[in-house]
This record gives C-alpha cells, sequence and structure tokens, in this order.
C-alpha cells in the first residue's frame, strides 16, 4: 500500500472514531438523564416518607400524652373510689356492729330451757386454766395481703408453739404434700415453689384443719375413720395417731364441707373443733393432750354449724366466724368461754373486712396474735386487737 493510499484512509479512520465517541457520549447522556430522574424520583419519595413520618411522630405523641392525661383521670378516680369504698366500709362497720345480725339458729322454748340447763350443768364442770391468759378479741387492727398462691381453698400457718420463721402451705383440701419456707420473705417475693422444701406425707389429708405444733404436724387423715394423725416434721415419721370417739361426724362448718375436725392452738395448748349427728345443729369442742392425742374434756358449744365458715380459739374461748351462702362480710357471731370468764355481752362483734370470698382456712397464733386466713387463694395476715376479759 502506498503512501497516498494511508493518506486516504486517515480521514475516514478519524470520522468513524468520531461516530462512535458520539454514539458514546449519547449513551452516557441517556444514562446519566435516567440516573438523575431516578435520584430525583427518590428524593420525591424521600421528602414524603420523611413528611408522613413526621405526621405519624406527631400523632403518636399526641395520642400517648392522651392516653397520659386518661391513665392520670383513671388513678384519680380509683384513688377517690378507694377513699369511698373504705369509708362506705367503716360505715357497715358501723352499722352492722350498732345492728348486729341475728343468729343462725332457729330458737324455739325446747331449745332454750335444754342450753339453760345444759348451761346451769356445766357451771360445775368449767375448764381450769393452766395460764393466766384473760384476754379476749377487741377488733381487727390491721390487715395484710401476702400474695395469691395456689386453689381457692387451703391453709398457710407458722408453728403455733415454736419460734420457728418456717411458713407451712398445705394447698388444696385433699393432698399429700406440704410445701415449706424457710422464712416469710420467701414465701413472699416467689410465686412458685422453686424456694419451697417438699414434706411428703405418709397419709394424705382431708379439709383445712391441719395444725403445725411444737414441730408436729396434727392433721386428719382422708380415707377410713376419723384419725388424727400426729407427725413430726424433722425425721418425718408418724408419732402417734387416734381415732376421734365421735361417731357419724359431718363436716363442723357449714360453709366448708370439706373440713370435718378444725385442729386449733391457742395460749391454753390444743383443742379439736367437730360436730356430730347426735348434735348436728351446734359446733362441739374437745380439748387434747398434745402428747397422746387424748381428750381431756368436752363440751357441746352453743354455736350454730349453719353460715360457719370458721373457727379459732383464743385464751379458751371458741369464736366462730361466719358468713353467707354468696360470700358477704366475714364475722365472729359466737364465742364459747369453757372457763366461763367472759361474759357473751361482754363478747365483740369483730367483723372481718370484705376482700374475695370466704375463709377456708384460719390459724390463730398465740406468740404474734394474729390470724393466719386463706380467703378464695388469697393468703392473709389478720392482726387482733386484744382486750380483758370481763369475769361474769
Amino acid at each position: 500500500m502506498g503512501p497516498w493510499r494511508c493518506l486516504l484512509l486517515l480521514p475516514l479512520l478519524a470520522m468513524a472514531l468520531r461516530a462512535q465517541q458520539q454514539q458514546f457520549m449519547e449513551y452516557v447522556e441517556r444514562r446519566l438523564t435516567l440516573l438523575e430522574e431516578r435520584i430525583s424520583q427518590w428524593h420525591d419519595q424521600s421528602s414524603r416518607y420523611s413528611t408522613e413520618l413526621r405526621d405519624f411522630k406527631n400523632q403518636v405523641l399526641g395520642m400517648l400524652e392522651t392516653a397520659e392525661k386518661e391513665r392520670e383521670a383513671m388513678r384519680s378516680e380509683a384513688e377517690n373510689a378507694a377513699v369511698r369504698v373504705d369509708r362506705l366500709e367503716r360505715e357497715v362497720d358501723y352499722l352492722e356492729t350498732q345492728n348486729p345480725a341475728p343468729p343462725c339458729v332457729e330458737v324455739d322454748e325446747t331449745l332454750m330451757e335444754k342450753q339453760v340447763a345444759t348451761a346451769k350443768q356445766r357451771k360445775n364442770e368449767k375448764y381450769t386454766k393452766l395460764t393466766d391468759c384473760s384476754d379476749t378479741i377487741a377488733s381487727i387492727r390491721a390487715m395484710k395481703i401476702l400474695k395469691r398462691f395456689g386453689s381457692t381453698s387451703g391453709l398457710w400457718t407458722k408453728d403455733a408453739a415454736g419460734n420457728s420463721e418456717k411458713i407451712y402451705v398445705f394447698d388444696g383440701t385433699a393432698n399429700d404434700t406440704v410445701y415449706v419456707f424457710p422464712r416469710m420473705r420467701e414465701f413472699t417475693l416467689f410465686s412458685a415453689t422453686r424456694k419451697a422444701a417438699r414434706i411428703k406425707l405418709p397419709y394424705p389429708w382431708v379439709g383445712t384443719g391441719h395444725l403445725v405444733y411444737d414441730g408436729h404436724l396434727y392433721y386428719i387423715r382422708q380415707q377410713g375413720p376419723f384419725q388424727v394423725i400426729k407427725f413430726n416434721l424433722a425425721n418425718k415419721t408418724v408419732v402417734d395417731s387416734s381415732v376421734f370417739p365421735a361417731e357419724e361426724q359431718i363436716p363442723v362448718f357449714g360453709l366448708s364441707p370439706f373440713t370435718y375436725i378444725e385442729v386449733a392452738a391457742d395460749e391454753e395448748g390444743l383443742w379439736a373443733i367437730y360436730a356430730t349427728k347426735e348434735d348436728e345443729k351446734n359446733i362441739c369442742l374437745a380439748k387434747l393432750d398434745p402428747t397422746s392425742l387424748d381428750i381431756e374434756q368436752m363440751w357441746d358449744t352453743p354455736c350454730p354449724r349453719e353460715n360457719a365458715e370458721g373457727a379459732f380459739v383464743v385464751c379458751g374461748t371458741l369464736h366462730v366466724v361466719y358468713n353467707t351462702r354468696l360470700p358477704s362480710r366475714s364475722r365472729v357471731q359466737c364465742v364459747f368461754d369453757v372457763s366461763g370468764t367472759l361474759a357473751t355481752e361482754d363478747a365483740s362483734l369483730v367483723y372481718f373486712p370484705k376482700r374475695y370470698g370466704s375463709h377456708s382456712g384460719m390459724k390463730y397464733s398465740p406468740q404474734e396474735r394474729q390470724i393466719y386466713a386463706w380467703d378464695d387463694g388469697y393468703q392473709i395476715i389478720y392482726r387482733m386487737e386484744m382486750k380483758k376479759k370481763l369475769e361474769v
């Protein structure tokens, strides 16, 4: 190829190169234009989303402010309602004290004559007290709701005769496992039973009339005759047992059909509260020997079973707690002093604060002067205000 031909091809090559460059530049411009359009769209969408987010944030803040105002208003209303309820309860306490409920027993002349004759006969068989305790309940000084644990019916208590801090919990009316918490703190703070030791009894219990006294558990065996079992909590063995000498027993409390014998403790020692078919209208009382489980003395009390939900003994005086079929305010409506040192008209008509339902378990602590109660699954402590008995 000659030089003149190369000179002719150079312009052609230059023109082709310029055409390719022009096409490439046009392609880049189109791509940049498309990218600019997408950036513009993204900017518009981002701006719109930012505006919507700001509006939503302002809306949420407004709703939160409204909710906070409504919460404060509801809290204020709840506090006012609680104040009104407390005032109403005090007024009801006063009215019920001034107008006591009628006794839950049919009164007829034959029954009155029988009770009078029995009372005269019992005057020569008064209980000889072992202590100088002369106190009786004046009122409920304070109430503390600990927690809600277990079934609607049950029992919780401390050792009524010792200084142990252990808490014993009997969940339900028919079981064989006792939960033991080392202190009140562990029982109160923990909802589960992981902080509790478990004691499996050799025989299942029935009812909620159990008692922990001086390191021993006294409870009623579920099957067979009504047998009181004395169980050593330290070495986990049965120390003694005794068949209660009362034929054809019936539930001792009309509103607690699962309890046939209530074992109680006070400053005088151990007691058994029960009922028999022979005198099915009223509650019976017996003094127990804690060592041998022998019955030292028995009484037929004038306290009716009907509408009774529980009972306990304080300084040798039986206090029977009553309610209604539809749970209302629990009250001590009948007292029976085995030593005859408390006049009936001097006994205080004690009302328990209305909370949940009715008490399935009530255990009096002689040392602490308070009652450990189980109310519809809630564990409650009632602190008692005491006064001296006025001798008849």
